[in-house]
């Protein structure tokens, strides 16, 4: 179906940072919607464009392939577009709405904010309306939110009601506190990495199955309310 299919009721589940064939196995069982490869040397969970390919051959048809990547140049974008059969992009560093649609030339993307305090949702969403979804993400230093939660109280509800079809919630998530993010803001998707590793970096096939589990008993929780 994968991850942007909006239905309510059911949650859509991106795992992101998988490395090894391994993960995607995992990932595959317990029932994602989306696993994501991230393209940014700097990170622990950074991957070539070569190994992408390799993994994403292990995926069954409906399981996006998504591609992280953070302000990469002509020439990165180009590399990774040649060898890794990626099906939805995720700009996740200072890409502007041109660059963006530049680099992605028709295919579906999806546009991150680091939401901290006082951010502007509605100029958010105008700025970047051409994007195919909005990724939620905390605001830390550096790229990624690093596993740390953000306020979701703040996110007003009109927004997230308007746009729900495009909201990907990321940030901290985790099989303890995703049930409570889905009841507040019942987004498309759900986007976790470090909330399922034993260790940085390392993905954990349990805590992978588990956090699956936890979406789809918080929606099968919803739909009884």
């Amino acid at each position: 179906m994968g991850l942007l299919t909006y239905s309510p009721g059911r949650t859509r589940v991106k795992i992101c940072g998988l490395k090894t064939s391994a993960d995607i196995d995992a990932a595959v069982s317990a029932g994602v919607d989306a696993v994501g490869f991230v393209f940014y040397p700097p990170s622990v969970r950074a991957v070539s464009p070569n190994i992408a390919a390799k993994l994403i051959s292990r995926l069954p048809a409906g399981v996006d392939a998504v591609g992280l990547v953070v302000n990469a140049t002509d020439e990165e974008f180009a590399a990774i577009r040649a060898a890794a059969s990626i099906t939805l992009w995720q700009f996740h560093g200072d890409e502007i709405p041109q660059r963006c649609a530049q680099l992605a030339q028709g295919e579906p993307w999806m546009k991150a904010a680091r939401v901290g305090a006082g951010f502007a949702f509605d100029d958010f969403s105008l700025q970047y309306r051409d994007a195919n979804a909005f990724l939620l993400d905390a605001l830390v230093e550096g790229y990624g939110g690093g596993g740390v939660p953000f306020d979701w109280q703040g996110i007003p509800q009109t927004w997230v009601s308007e746009n729900a079809p495009r909201v990907v919630l990321s940030g901290g998530l985790n099989t303890h506190n995703v049930g409570e993010a889905i009841a507040r803001l019942h987004p498309c998707a759900v986007d976790v990495s470090s909330g399922v590793e034993s260790s940085r970096g390392v993905k954990d096939s349990a805590l992978m199955d588990e956090f699956v589990k936890a979406v789809r008993a918080a929606d099968a929780k919803a739909s009884s309310q």
